[in-house]
């Protein structure tokens, strides 16, 4: 009877609500997903039963759906996902999720990447339950290209138990302290994606911060990739974290300084060493000489810039 429903009178449908379903709710989901190419927010309150083929068939069919409720509905787990991704398109109204990180680390104990993308993710906690983390989790990103205001408590409870994370993307993350990146769980970090993307008036509003050495000698041996675009870090402060990141000289492979205050001598200790880095981003670096503020690929590219470091 529901999919003659769908069929007959459903097909151009936009917006649809199930409350209270305990049975063929899955049924029912896939059916409109088939029926209502013209979807675009879906609502499941109080309700239980949903599968997989019910949310493959919404992401195959459903390409214009752009709000998804789940509120109060049954919460399941999923032992064996490695992977989630939520992501928003920058013209799109939503802002902000709220995530229940708990529920999700007691969910998906196999966790290996978490993403969050262009979302403002409002952690949500549970009483009386201790957060067990994602022990398997090698990526994380909250990255985004607005400010976020995640801070070093939020991402402490991301990572509670992390110790195999390797990617950390954190661009656009300005709460986010040294000394909160210091203090994870995480030994052997690859890469540090913490660039900040904002319009230019939204840069200059904000206070220069203290203590990127803590980052670079806590992940110096480790780290492969580092963005540090536009923060606000002073000529002091960047001298003495250059410096923990040049004493393993064969690790570091990319490193993006656009729009920070280094100067001249650490990068050029820096580079005396970094034998293996093929990317470097110096563009809008106001402390560097006129003509060499831009980006530097290869080690054909890099090696002259050494003698023209004054």
């Amino acid at each position: 009877m529901f999919q003659v429903f769908c069929f007959l009178r459903f097909s151009q449908l936009q917006d649809f609500s199930l409350c209270h379903w305990i049975r063929n709710v899955n049924h029912a989901v896939e059916v409109t997903s088939r029926r209502c190419l013209h979807l675009r927010s879906l609502k499941l309150s109080h309700c239980s039963g949903l599968t997989k083929p019910a949310w493959d068939s919404l992401g195959l069919h459903c390409r214009s759906l752009q709000r998804l409720d789940l509120q109060y509905s049954e919460k399941g787990c999923c032992p064996n996902l490695e992977l989630l991704e939520i992501n928003r398109k920058l013209d799109s109204n939503l802002r902000e999720l709220n995530v229940c990180v708990q529920g999700l680390q007691m969910a998906c104990p196999k966790l290996k990447t978490f993403r969050i993308m262009n979302v403002i993710p409002i952690n949500r906690t549970m009483r009386g339950v201790e957060s067990c983390g994602f022990p398997r989790l090698e990526e994380l990103s909250l990255a985004t290209t607005s400010c976020c205001y995640i801070s070093d408590a939020d991402l402490l409870h991301f990572l509670l138990g992390s110790t195999k994370l390797r990617v950390l993307d954190l661009r656009g993350c300005n709460r986010v302290t040294p000394a909160g990146l210091a203090a994870l769980p995480c030994p052997d970090l690859q890469c540090l994606f913490w660039g900040q993307y904002y319009n230019s008036s939204a840069l200059t509003s904000l206070q220069p911060k203290a203590g990127l050495q803590l980052v670079t000698q806590k992940w110096g041996a480790t780290l492969q990739q580092v963005d540090l675009a536009n923060q606000l870090f002073t000529e002091d402060d960047l001298d003495s974290a250059l410096s923990f990141l040049s004493q393993t000289p064969h690790t570091l492979h990319s490193l993006n300084l656009t729009g920070t205050r280094v100067t001249a001598p650490p990068l050029k200790s820096l580079l005396r060493r970094a034998s293996s880095l093929n990317y470097l981003n110096l563009t809008s670096c106001r402390y560097l000489p006129r003509g060499l503020k831009r980006i530097y690929r290869g080690q054909a590219d890099i090696l002259p810039l050494l003698e023209n470091l004054h």
